[in-house]
């Protein structure tokens, strides 16, 4: 059972219209404005301030625009390769240091946060094609795969695995682990829970047919770079996914994991009752969130060592 400060927030979230002066939630439809809608967020982030804690740097990773989020003391030669989320049509480097400047704080890792192309404009597959740019960019500059840990919430969750997956059809090393904080993995949208969880999550009603369709932009949704949850798992390293009984992707997760666990790889699955999409982000908001990023630092810092 979740407690009342959870409520409280997660209520908040799902009441956020109401601060719009708007009657009825927002609904994603054919006249959504992907413009309108990155103006915003990048708005709203660009006032916030990283803590005294971390520093950032702006780099460039053969070619893509990235920010270091570094903390005080980092571990030598350990980095975390953050993928941002944002429902593959939205997100930046400006819209996550924050978020990234918690694990790397938490983890005391060198923290790298990159810009992938986004849909519409770039469809799939420019997204993981970034991503793999960004790693093999990393391995560059010197790190050793086995010193890097792979993660990313919502869409920067999905191309997490999408990455291992297209890392492992390369040939390219893989990480020393990964986590998947709340990744969709079938992109048809198909899992029973886009349904039945659709009023309980916070997503926008619309956005999982709406944002998705943009990346995928017609091709095979069974293709396992664009749906992992296709994908052949073995050799994939540990792996840590977590998802509330919320949310819309509840059914995504649990069946990708079962999938890369029986593949032998070792998977760690978290549910969490009652809680909503990428909820450990909202650290330190409510004692749910608290717990649940703990753990995922925990498993960071356990295959950082």
């Amino acid at each position: 059972m979740s407690g009342l400060q959870s409520r409280l927030v997660i209520g908040l979230i799902k009441k956020r219209h109401l601060f719009s002066f708007r009657l009825k939630p927002e609904v994603v439809d054919e006249h959504f404005s992907v413009e309108a809608f990155r103006e915003q967020l990048d708005r709203s982030s660009a006032k916030v301030k990283l803590p005294k804690t971390v520093s950032s740097e702006i780099t460039s990773v053969d070619g893509l625009h990235a920010e270091w989020i570094i903390p005080q003391h980092p571990k030598k030669d350990k980095i975390l390769l953050y993928i941002h989320g944002g429902g593959f049509i939205s997100g930046s480097t400006i819209t996550h240091r924050m978020h990234v400047s918690k694990f790397a704080e938490k983890c005391q890792l060198r923290s790298l946060l990159f810009d992938y192309r986004l849909a519409p404009e770039h469809p799939f597959p420019a997204a993981v094609e970034d991503c793999t740019t960004a790693y093999r960019g990393v391995i560059d500059l010197g790190y050793n795969p086995k010193d890097i840990i792979v993660g990313g919430e919502s869409a920067g969750a999905t191309l997490t695995l999408s990455l291992l997956l297209a890392l492992k059809q390369e040939g390219i090393p893989l990480p020393r682990a990964a986590f998947s904080i709340s990744p969709v993995t079938d992109l048809s949208c198909s899992a029973k829970s886009f349904g039945y969880n659709a009023k309980k999550d916070v997503a926008p009603m619309g956005s999982w047919t709406v944002w998705t369709n943009l990346y995928i932009a017609g091709n095979d949704t069974r293709n396992p770079l664009l749906s992992p949850l296709f994908g052949n798992y073995e050799g994939i390293p540990p792996l840590y996914i977590c998802v509330g009984t919320h949310e819309i992707h509840l059914d995504d997760c649990v069946n990708v994991a079962r999938v890369a666990t029986e593949y032998g790889v070792d998977v760690t699955l978290r549910k969490w009752d009652r809680m909503v999409h990428a909820f450990p982000l909202l650290t330190p908001l409510f004692p749910e969130a608290k717990k649940a990023f703990g753990e995922i630092c925990d498993f960071i810092i356990s295959h950082s060592k």
